[in-house]
């Protein structure tokens, strides 16, 4: 029989990728599924690549049992959230109505792992600015709902099968792989430190900063910023967790305190040969002031231990990357 593998679903996008170097350094079996709608194949640094989409169930179903499939990392989405409040029905089609074909897919071919890329905007807009898991969810964009349907059907599928699932929430994901092999290259990036570093290479001429009157100390929204490459290693663990006959749980995956945008932005300009451009622009729908994780439970769950919580530090591989790819 082929040796058991692990299916990445979105393997070529920016966090998929990061999480597949860490498995291929790990001799891990790894299969690559991407439609290549955001990700790069060049991106895709171990494994097996197979261009295509989670809304193939034929496509699908045939990857899961060619390859003795074990596991499934769920990375495959869209996840712009100004984009899905200009246009529901395609975060819908593809976050939630994808993610259901997969999920049916992996119930017929006995899928014992499920680990999912789910968001803090299924939170919503928050009192104190701050969300444990047990915090209620109301999402206010339709990326934030689409992915809390995509958490209700894995959490229902896995009381009816023997599928074990992590439901990992991410935070806002920065920074570039600190070996400088893969990073953040999405065109068109909407990250906030992503777009800053862009700027600050003379890729773009300027940042927009939408939203300087949100009542925080200084107008601009704060979040809680968390490394790509420590988001990666939570993902590791988690796969680890579920071989040794973890529980299916729902984890924050963030550091626990936030940075301003312009914090960022000073972090930056620190970083760069001279100040950035901004331009004040009104707030975006569906963004809220403040958000930042209480993560002690993925801490104490996985025993996840970060190793890249400093802004400067996250600043500086993502410079680091767009020079990189300037040259």
């Amino acid at each position: 029989m082929t040796k058991a593998s692990i299916l990445v679903t979105g393997g070529a996008g920016y966090i998929g990728s990061h999480v597949v170097k860490l498995l291929g350094e790990r001799s891990e079996n790894i299969i690559i599924l991407d439609d290549l709608s955001t990700g790069l194949e060049s991106s895709v640094l171990h494994g097996k690549f197979i261009e295509g989409n989670t809304g193939d169930k034929k496509l699908v179903l045939d990857v899961l049992e060619k390859y003795n499939v074990e596991s499934v990392l769920h990375f495959a989405a869209h996840t712009i959230v100004a984009e899905s409040v200009e246009n529901p029905l395609k975060y819908y089609q593809n976050n939630t109505g994808c993610t259901r074909n997969l999920l049916e897919c992996c119930s017929d071919a006995g899928i014992k792992h499920f680990i999912f890329s789910s968001t803090a905007a299924v939170y919503g807009e928050l009192e104190t600015g701050f969300a444990s898991e047990q915090t209620p969810k109301a999402p206010i964009n339709p990326y934030g709902n689409s992915k809390l349907m995509s958490e209700q059907m894995i959490r229902d599928l896995s009381k009816a099968t023997d599928l074990n699932h992590v439901i990992l929430r991410y935070f806002n994901v920065a920074g570039s792989d600190p070996d400088g092999q893969i990073g953040q290259s999405t065109k068109n990036a909407t990250l906030l430190i992503k777009v800053a570093a862009e700027v600050a290479v003379g890729k773009r001429e300027k940042l927009f900063v939408f939203g300087t009157d949100y009542p925080t100390p200084d107008g601009t929204g704060i979040r809680d910023y968390i490394h790509v490459s420590d988001l990666a290693c939570a993902h590791i663990n988690a796969l680890d967790y579920l071989r040794n006959s973890g529980k299916s749980t729902t984890l924050n995956c963030g550091y626990g305190h936030g940075f301003s945008v312009k914090e960022v932005i000073n972090a930056i300009n620190q970083e760069s040969s001279a100040p950035i451009t901004i331009k004040e622009m009104p707030r975006r729908a569906g963004d809220p002031p403040k958000l930042i994780a209480i993560a002690e439970k993925i801490r104490d769950t996985l025993g996840w231990e970060p190793k890249f919580d400093d802004l400067n530090l996250i600043v500086k591989s993502s410079l680091a990357w767009e020079k990189k790819l300037a040259k």
